[in-house]
């Protein structure tokens, strides 16, 4: 029988939510808000630069939240990852995905930095920053880090529920099973679990 893991599972899907729910949000509603601020392009993008340095600490504190609840469920259930067929495929698959999330993030941070400091009511500040890179790539470039989020975080939402699934008592035998089987092919195969469950 399976231990509770409650505050483990609670830290990676609550922080994983946040994760999502807020990058969704910023790139939809705070990005298209601040569009449609004023004519002026300084302006937009210092509300809505100013709108992601507030959301920046809370969406850091959700993605620590979701890599330890992560890190802890990997452990706990590192017995069903070795022996249930296809949970380690999708645990594999969502280490890359979080990786991907993680680098997306980072990314857009930085080119955050990058048009908050070409935004700067600072002449100076502005100047430099027109002088160190291209504006419009960067500001193109973080559009795309922005969407990519969501997708990504979204993606490990789903992966997150074929793991419910798998956890479901009748998918763990079936799963250990055929895990047992492909190791000693001579064990009968899933026909023949089918065969017992029918």
């Amino acid at each position: 029988m399976s231990e509770r893991n409650t505050v483990l599972r609670s830290l990676h899907d609550i922080g994983l939510a946040a994760w999502f729910g807020g990058s969704l949000m910023g790139a939809v509603g705070l990005n298209g808000a601040a569009k449609g601020h004023s004519d002026s392009w300084r302006d937009n993008a210092r509300i809505a630069s100013a709108g992601w340095a507030k959301w920046t600490p809370v969406s850091a504190v959700a993605i620590g939240a979701h890599l330890v609840g992560g890190s802890g469920l990997l452990a706990a259930n590192a017995s069903r990852v070795a022996t249930q067929q296809g949970v380690a495929a999708s645990t594999v698959a969502k280490t890359v995905l979080t990786g991907v999330a993680l680098a997306a993030t980072a990314y857009a941070r930085m080119l955050g930095k990058k048009i908050e400091l070409a935004s700067s009511q600072d002449p100076q500040d502005a100047e430099e920053a027109a002088a160190a890179f291209d504006i419009n790539k960067a500001e193109r470039q973080l559009s795309y880090a922005q969407w990519l989020v969501p997708a990504v975080t979204g993606g490990l939402l789903v992966l997150n529920a074929l793991h419910g699934e798998q956890q479901r008592p009748d998918q763990q035998a079936q799963g250990m099973w055929q895990r047992a089987h492909s190791l000693s092919p001579r064990m009968p195969g899933s026909d023949h679990w089918h065969h017992l469950r029918d």
